[in-house]
């Protein structure tokens, strides 16, 4: 008898989702696209909604029986819930439950007797069960089509339900099993379901779920070891809460969605190509207009002022004869430097002396500096002067003080005649020591400017 009833209820269920169903299929095209990312959160998508359901309370589970009566009875429920969709194939749900759950001890026992028992039947309304559940998306992807319609998910959670059992004794009267009020006690919900597509905005939900009761009042018996249970087989509703262009999060098909922005890449590039195609070949006949130089004089004709003129002519900017050069040559006779220049310039080097802290050159060293002003004005050879200091002050100091003395024995050469386009000064401050900094002699020897003739 509970087995026809079971099996009337779910073809009642099934009766009434399959016109759903063939909706789902009809509204769902196969070509459409989104213009969420696959890549971009879940800030293009709906992660919201909210469900309602009715459906079969049982105290009964597949994984233990009927809890303490022989014979269990399906009564209506009712449940609601909210979701909210972390993940494409995960989300966490608040689910709500209510209705009534029946058994009567009228069903014989394995041995083929009557049951043995003080109690007729029970009645318990389920005022409430209320618990957070987590919702995994088993099969979210369908490798045969871009779009998804149907899912299979399953969850797992805990809450709390209160309830109140009403049982009937053998030839008695029904009585409250717990007058003072309702019994509030832990469950332990585990389900499955299929859910349908019906639109971006709605679907349709089809589940069973397994509450586990962290005792043994549910029927109000405590017959045997096993803790009470009971199950809800239901179908329902679920409305997504979002702006109607944005689609859900729990069907988003990411291989669905890279497909689309690949194909979407590669039509803008494409098209790209073939703009950059045209453009070049534009680009193409204009260089070409540009570059023809039809009397082979490095002009071409679009700058040509003078065209036609002979071959291997020199011409100006504008293709025209450039008048002859009639100026006598100069050879350039270039100098060669000796080892007398050489030990001029090593004399300067040895004889140059600065103030203390300052790039003001000592008189003393002027008569060796004219010698080399003199040398370069008359040999025309270039010179490199390179300042060095000691580690003496911050690095910021000597590298200005080391450019400064260069400098300044710079401006005096040039004083003295010298070419200033063929003298270059760089200061290097106390980056290239000759000797230790630690003695006063090896500082002595860093605070240098070192001439470099060629």
């Amino acid at each position: 008898m509970k087995t026809t009833f079971t099996f009337r209820a779910m073809c009642i269920i099934l009766a009434l989702a399959t016109p759903l169903i063939t909706l789902a299929q009809t509204n769902t095209p196969a070509g459409s696209t989104t213009s969420a990312g696959i890549f971009n959160g879940t800030k293009d998508y709906k992660t919201f909604s909210i469900g309602v359901n009715g459906g079969l309370l049982a105290p009964v589970s597949p994984t233990g029986g009927s809890n303490d009566f022989t014979k269990w009875k399906a009564s209506a429920g009712y449940g609601a819930y909210v979701k909210w969709q972390i993940l494409h194939a995960l989300g966490i749900r608040a689910d709500y439950i209510g209705g009534k759950l029946k058994a009567d001890n009228s069903k014989e026992l394995g041995n083929g007797k009557m049951p043995d028992r003080p109690y007729e039947s029970f009645e318990t309304s389920l005022k409430w069960s209320a618990a957070l559940s987590a919702v995994v998306n088993v099969a979210t992807i369908n490798w045969l089509y871009k779009q998804n319609f149907v899912q299979i998910y399953v969850s797992a959670g805990g809450g709390l339900a209160g309830y109140s059992p009403k049982i009937t004794p053998t030839n008695g009267t029904e009585r409250e099993y717990k007058p003072n009020g309702s019994i509030k006690e832990l469950i332990i919900p585990v389900g499955a379901g299929l859910k349908f597509k019906l639109s971006d905005m709605v679907n349709l939900d089809l589940g069973y779920t397994i509450h586990f009761l962290d005792g043994d009042n549910l029927d109000g018996v405590n017959y045997g070891p096993d803790r009470d249970k009971y199950s809800y087989g239901y179908a329902g509703l679920e409305f997504s809460l979002g702006p109607t262009h944005k689609p859900q999060l729990t069907w988003n098909n990411p291989a669905k969605v890279m497909y689309d922005e690949l194909a979407a890449q590669k039509a803008a590039l494409q098209t790209e190509l073939e703009s950059s195609r045209s453009a070049n070949a534009r680009l193409s006949a204009d260089v070409d207009k540009l570059l023809k130089d039809s009397d082979g004089d490095g002009v071409s004709d679009f700058f040509d002022k003078c065209p036609g003129t002979a071959q291997g002519s020199k011409v100006d900017g504008g293709g025209c004869d450039l008048p002859k050069d009639t100026t006598p040559r100069v050879t350039k006779v270039v100098q060669q430097i000796t080892e007398d220049d050489r030990r001029l310039v090593r004399e300067a080097i040895q004889n140059l002396e600065f103030e203390t802290g300052k790039a003001s050159i000592k008189p003393r060293s002027y008569p060796s500096l004219d010698r080399v002003a003199e040398l370069l004005k008359t040999k025309g050879f270039s010179l490199k002067l390179a300042g060095h200091t000691d580690n003496v002050g911050t690095d910021a100091k000597n590298m200005v003080l080391s450019k400064d003395r260069a400098e300044s024995v710079k401006q005096y050469l040039v004083s003295k005649g010298a070419n200033p386009s063929r003298i270059e000064a760089t200061g290097y401050g106390e980056t290239q020591p000759i000797a230790s900094n630690k003695t006063a002699a090896g500082r002595q020897k860093n605070r240098r400017v070192e001439f470099t003739l060629y």
